[in-house]
C-alpha cells in the first residue's frame, strides 16, 4: 500500500467512525425531544385541569367572590396560556387529528356532538 493509499484509508476510516457517531447523538437527541415534548404536553393538560378545577370551585357559593381563589384561578389561567407558547413542542407527540375526530367531537368542549 502507497503513502496516498494509507492517507485516504485512514481518512475513511475516520469519516465512518464520525458519521456513526454523528448518527448515534442524533438519535439520542432525537428520543430525549420526544421524552420532553410528552412531559410537556402532559404538564399542560394538568395545568389546563388545575385551572379547570379552581375556577368550580371559585363558582361554588361557598367560594364565590373569594379573593384569594380569585387570584390563583387567574395564575393557574396565565400559566396555562404562557405554556401554550411551547405548543410547537409537546404537539410533536400529538397524532394529527383526522376531520372525523373534528366531527364527532367538539375540540372546545371534548364533548360529543351529532353527526348527520
Amino acid at each position: 500500500m502507497s503513502r496516498p493509499e494509507t492517507i485516504l484509508s485512514a481518512m475513511l476510516l475516520l469519516s465512518v467512525v464520525f458519521n456513526i457517531g454523528l448518527i448515534i447523538y442524533a438519535r439520542a437527541a432525537i428520543v430525549r425531544l420526544l421524552a420532553v415534548s410528552e412531559e410537556l404536553g402532559d404538564l399542560q393538560t394538568m395545568i389546563n385541569n388545575f385551572a379547570g378545577h379552581v375556577k368550580s370551585v371559585y363558582e361554588l357559593e361557598m367560594f364565590y367572590g373569594d379573593a384569594t381563589l380569585e387570584h390563583l384561578m387567574n395564575h393557574a389561567i396565565s400559566f396555562g396560556e404562557q405554556l401554550e407558547t411551547f405548543e410547537y413542542i409537546y404537539s410533536l407527540t400529538e397524532e394529527p387529528k383526522t376531520e372525523i375526530n373534528k366531527d364527532l367531537y367538539d375540540v372546545e368542549e371534548g364533548t360529543k356532538t351529532e353527526t348527520e
